[in-house]
């Protein structure tokens, strides 16, 4: 599979064509972003580490039936992808209060839930990815009420795979972010899955191992990064 020119960069990722046209390069950068890009940094081996740990759950969550667009690593910072139609949705699950929740309805940070919250977004960040429903969703042509049923059901389907999987790491999945796109026409999940979109808290002391650690600039991001790999098998 040849490299060629790039096609997207976002703020951590750069994704480039190769000379198959169902498949991508996903290069991740050493770039930490906050605020929708307003705080920027550059961490070393950052790349390296969410590329190693977003292969290692993108297998686990292919092994338990979710299918996703994640192909093979390739190097330290790339894998290979499906080339995905992505939809302009974020699908969010909250299975502890924490964040924009906390903030939004004045619950405080930790708050244990009922039940996990499923939350929609539009994929803005000039926007600030505000909170849209399913109606939205639909009356845009964003997706079917079909699709808008797959995702709410894929979003929880990792929910159930992953929370337990951290939770043998002695950590509690907070909540967490999903993309997901168009590949021949089904839905398959897209972008990645690593500590710069969850949360992560150790069970027992509470101690914040994501990017809410760059966020708030309690420092040791990427020594954090590792240590959530390492709990739950990854290999550095």
């Amino acid at each position: 599979m040849q490299k060629q020119h790039e096609l997207h960069r976002g703020k951590s990722k750069t994704v480039y064509a190769t000379d198959h046209p169902d498949h991508v390069i996903m290069q991740f950068r050493d770039d930490a972003t906050a605020f929708n890009g307003v705080k920027h940094a550059l961490l070393d081996k950052k790349g390296e580490t969410n590329n190693k740990i977003n292969a290692f759950i993108m297998q686990k969550l292919a092994e338990a039936g979710v299918k996703t667009h994640f192909v093979e690593r390739i190097s330290e910072t790339e894998s290979l992808v499906k080339s995905l139609s992505m939809l302009p949705i974020e699908c969010i699950v909250r299975n502890v209060a924490a964040g924009s929740l906390s903030k939004r309805l004045g619950i405080e940070e930790g708050t244990a839930l009922k039940r996990p919250i499923f939350e929609f977004c539009y994929k803005s960040d000039a926007l600030n990815d505000p909170l849209i429903n399913d109606d939205h969703i639909v009356a845009l042509g964003w997706a079917s009420e079909e699709d808008v049923s797959a995702l709410r059901e894929l979003t929880f389907k990792v929910n159930e795979v992953l929370k337990p999987l951290f939770a043998k790491g002695n950590m509690t999945l907070v909540d967490y972010k999903l993309e997901f796109g168009r590949f021949q026409g089904e839905l398959l999940l897209g972008d990645e899955f690593s500590p710069d979109g969850c949360r992560l808290w150790d069970t027992e002391t509470g101690e914040k191992m994501d990017k809410d650690r760059f966020r708030r600039d309690q420092g040791n991001v990427i020594e954090h990064y590792i240590e959530v790999g390492k709990r739950i098998g990854v290999t550095f």
